[in-house]
C-alpha cells in the first residue's frame, strides 16, 4: 500500500538571517498525521555583522543576541530532523542555503524521494512557496503573509503564535512565519484533490527545474 503524505513526519523550518549574519533565529514546527505536533524555536547569537537592512526585516540586532548559543550547537537536532521526515519551507532556496552554509551535509539518511534509498543532502524540500502558485495562480506570486490571508488562516495562525516566544509573534519571526508555512501545507492536503498525495510527488512537484524534477520521478508517485 502505498503511503500518503500523513503517514511521515515533515519538518517545516524557517530561518532569520542572512549569508552576512548567518542564521540568527530558527524555528521549526513538526507536522505528525497532518496535525501542528511540535515546535522549537531560539535566538542565535550572530556569526557575522546583522545589516540595517535585514534588522529592519526580522527586528533582531547584535546586542540582543550577544549571550545567544551560536546556530552550530543545533547540529544533533537538526541532523535528527532530516532522518526522520523531509524538511519543507516556503520558498526553501535560502533555508537549504543557510543550512548549508554551516554544515554542507546532515548524516546519512532516507531518501524521502526514493523511498528505500539513502542520501546525503539536506533536500529535496518540500516548497510551499512553489506549490501554490503552481496550483492556485490567482493568489499572485506566493508569498507568506499573502497567502495565509487568502486562505482564512490568519486567526489560526495568530492562536497558534502563543507557541512563539512574546515580542516574536508576527510576519519575520522564526516560528510564527514556520506555522504559518505549516497551515499551508496542512490547508492544500486536506482538500479532496491533494489528499492522497505522497512525499515523493510533493518533493517533485516542488522542484520547478524539469531535469531536477525529472530526476526524483520514479513510476508513478500520485
Amino acid at each position: 500500500m502505498v503511503k500518503t503524505w500523513v503517514d511521515q513526519p515533515i519538518h517545516f523550518i524557517d530561518f532569520e538571517g542572512s549569508a552576512t549574519s548567518g542564521i540568527v533565529e530558527f524555528g521549526v514546527v513538526t507536522l505528525r498525521r497532518g496535525q501542528i505536533a511540535e515546535t522549537r524555536t531560539r535566538l542565535c547569537q550572530a556569526s557575522g555583522r546583522i545589516t540595517a537592512e535585514d534588522a529592519a526585516v526580522h527586528g533582531l540586532r547584535e546586542p540582543e543576541l550577544g549571550d545567544a548559543v551560536p546556530f552550530n550547537e543545533e547540529w544533533e537536532y537538526f541532523a535528527g530532523l532530516r532522518e526522520t521526515g523531509p524538511l519543507a519551507a516556503h520558498f526553501a532556496h535560502m533555508e537549504n542555503h543557510l543550512l548549508k552554509t554551516v554544515w554542507a551535509y546532515p548524516r546519512s539518511a532516507p531518501d524521502f524521494a526514493r523511498p528505500g534509498k539513502i542520501a546525503t543532502e539536506w533536500g529535496p524540500w518540500i516548497d510551499t512557496g512553489r506549490l501554490y502558485p503552481q496550483f492556485f495562480p490567482a493568489l499572485g506570486d506566493g508569498k507568506l503573509e499573502e497567502l495565509v490571508v487568502a486562505g482564512g488562516l490568519q486567526k489560526e495562525l495568530d492562536s497558534l503564535a502563543a507557541h512563539c516566544p512574546a515580542g516574536r509573534r508576527q510576519y519575520h519571526a522564526a516560528l510564527y512565519d514556520a506555522l504559518g508555512g505549516a497551515l499551508l501545507l496542512r490547508t492544500l492536503l486536506q482538500r479532496p484533490e491533494f489528499a492522497a498525495a505522497t512525499i515523493p510527488w510533493l518533493l517533485q512537484m516542488s522542484t520547478l527545474d524539469g531535469g531536477k524534477r525529472d530526476a526524483l520521478r520514479q513510476g508513478d508517485l500520485f
